[in-house]
């Protein structure tokens, strides 16, 4: 089923008995976003309202919005924290931005009991390789170049993905209705840098004229914020740190994809520079 389709929804809650919601579903390329806007407002907007409301009216126990870093904008020194405004800079964060005020409306008019969480980037095994990390490791393993969007000086915090579950998990126990938690962790680097640490482990070389050949500069998407800084005191207060380092975290990310690549439909699509899509149907004026 969709999220967008309200009839299924209710149906759903209606008949299986739900009691706590944690809504992952959304359109997520950031790539993507700039080009298919429309779409990504439709699925990651209008099918969290659905979903949402129809949580509501079945009144389920807990509601968790699963949002994104990339709502409070890009900053340099700046550390972000919970009551840090939102400044979205791409369409994909302005979507997530707008649903998460949905989101909220709920808890400040009923007190339903929804919690709002903001997590880094999330890599590991069995990520569609659209993404940064599955993108390069997959490239790299087809001898082909890692494609670095603009000067690839924009840095990014990674997070393994059994650590971003054990977030999840503490905010489904511990969690305040009505709070946002920013999941994050202080394990940061350039995308050149990770296309480095990727070809020397993958092309086994440290030598820069060879690590240079493996890395293609394409042209910049229309805005790239340079960083997300985040503190994650909040989550900690619940418990909760991260605790797989990158070398263990990586190494088995790069084994799964040696082995995995091709079970997806349509993966050789997700590694061009920029999405190659179908175009979104557009909806028609009055």
């Amino acid at each position: 089923g969709d999220i967008c389709e309200p009839d299924f929804i209710k149906q759903l809650f209606k008949t299986e008995k739900i009691d706590i919601v944690l809504h992952f579903a959304a359109q997520t390329h950031v790539d993507l976003s700039f080009w298919h806007a429309l779409e990504f407002t439709y699925v990651n907007v209008y099918g969290t309202n659905v979903l949402v409301a129809a949580a509501h009216e079945a009144n389920v126990e807990k509601f968790v919005y699963v949002s994104t870093d990339e709502v409070y904008g890009g900053s340099i020194d700046e550390e972000f924290d919970e009551s840090s405004p939102k400044r979205p800079t791409n369409p994909y964060a302005s979507s997530k931005a707008a649903a998460e005020c949905f989101v909220q409306s709920y808890w400040e008019r009923y007190q339903f009991p929804v919690v709002i969480t903001r997590s880094s980037n999330v890599y590991g095994p069995h990520q569609y390789p659209e993404k940064v990390i599955p993108k390069f490791i997959s490239l790299l393993q087809q001898n082909r170049k890692c494609c670095i969007h603009g000067s690839g000086l924009q840095r990014r915090n990674f997070l393994y993905a059994t650590d971003v579950v054990e977030a999840f998990l503490t905010v489904l126990k511990e969690g305040k209705p009505g709070e946002i938690y920013n999941i994050g962790t202080n394990f940061e680097m350039s995308i050149t840098q990770l296309a480095k640490e990727l070809i020397h482990l993958i092309k086994k070389t440290s030598s820069e004229s060879e690590m240079e050949h493996w890395m293609d500069y394409v042209k910049d998407r229309p805005t790239n914020d340079l960083r997300y800084p985040m503190s994650s005191e909040k989550m900690h207060s619940l418990g909760w740190r991260p605790k797989v380092p990158w070398k263990e975290g990586i190494k088995k990310t790069i084994e799964w994809y040696k082995e995995n690549f091709h079970n997806w439909k349509n993966s050789e699509k997700a590694l061009e520079p920029f999405p190659v899509t179908e175009p979104f149907a557009q909806l028609s004026g009055p």
